[in-house]
């Protein structure tokens, strides 16, 4: 099964990012009903899948999610970081005509006996909220650091070669071929549509462009949604989730804290080994942008190098940071 985008010039000219904690939070129920995910997954499966025995909407979410995704339940942010509460008004608004086709394919139910958008999507968007709170807010700063970090680097692959280089190394199931965006071989499709196994279906972008969005629960699969009301979205997996479920670094000392901060001594803390400025970002639960930040400030006071990598750059504490934290540890 394959799914071919086409594009006109306008829609390639509004190819964008976006971060969706709607979207996560509908996969990552996904995962814990057992109809998706990896096993990289399995450090947070164990500690959330206790949490979701109480739902009262977990019937309804089973059957939705335990096929092919109907596309009302991710609604295209409009923005490049919506709030979980944007997010569920857009659900909340979903059109009834397109709802009832989702609806009624996914669950296999005739038109007629599809029920009213009013009497469904309030009560999905306050389960999809508590499962939010449950499950996925007290990890957010941690993904969405990822998630941002990811962005960030496609952006300056969008920039340096355009767009066929950042669909050229988003993942090995797209290609980019003269105007045409075609996704191949394994993914999690976002469609209530049934396909069989060789045919390809046809998504026009419609001038629309197209919003991707980096994923963390769909890793390491693309997710597309073959039945845009406007625009066409991509989810693709974000790079660094590895790092996503590791413990903490040890609490940084408390007598620095006072004096640096508790994130800059954090940051030293962490830089007993190089790092990238993503992965101090996922580590200590904080924006790629904030972490920049604060390493310039620790640059200046001769506490941090940078050596860069080409596009990458590694962080380490130096000399006077290690004397810093000894005697403070002493």
């Amino acid at each position: 099964m394959a799914v071919e985008i086409r594009f006109t010039a306008a829609s390639v000219a509004r190819v964008r990012f976006a971060v969706s904690p709607l979207g996560e939070t509908v996969l990552a129920l996904r995962v814990l009903l057992g109809t998706g995910g990896h096993a990289a997954h399995r450090p947070w499966v164990r500690r959330a899948r206790p949490l979701l025995a109480g739902e009262r909407e977990l019937p309804v979410l089973r059957a939705l999610l335990a096929g092919p995704l109907p596309s009302f339940l991710f609604p295209v942010p409009q923005e490049r970081l919506p709030s979980m509460a944007t997010e569920l008004d857009l659900l909340r608004a979903t059109e009834e005509t397109f709802f009832r086709r989702e609806y009624g394919a996914v669950l296999g139910v005739p038109g007629e006996e599809v029920p009213a958008p009013a009497a469904v999507l309030p009560r999905l968007a306050g389960a999809l909220h508590r499962c939010h709170e449950l499950l996925v807010a007290p990890y957010w700063a941690r993904m969405r650091a990822i998630l941002e970090a990811d962005v960030g680097r496609r952006a300056l692959t969008l920039v340096d070669g355009g767009v066929q280089a950042l669909f050229s190394e988003l993942h090995r199931d797209i290609a980019w071929d003269d105007g045409q965006l075609v996704v191949h071989g394994r993914r999690t499709p976002h469609s209530a549509g049934r396909h069989t196994p060789h045919s390809v279906r046809t998504v026009d972008s419609g001038g629309h462009g197209l919003v991707l969005l980096p994923s963390v629960f769909n890793w390491p699969h693309v997710g597309v949604d073959e039945s845009p009301v406007t625009t066409a979205s991509i989810r693709y997996p974000a790079v660094g989730i590895g790092l996503l479920w590791e413990d903490r670094p040890p609490s940084p000392p408390t007598a620095l804290a006072p004096v640096l901060g508790y994130t800059r001594t954090a940051l030293l803390t962490a830089l007993a080994e190089p790092l990238t400025t993503a992965a101090l970002a996922v580590r200590l639960g904080i924006t790629p942008s904030a972490v920049s930040q604060h390493l310039g400030t620790l640059r200046g006071a001769g506490l941090v190098s940078t050596q860069r990598r080409g596009r990458t750059a590694l962080h380490l504490r130096t000399e006077r940071a290690d004397h810093l934290l000894g005697t403070s540890a002493s």
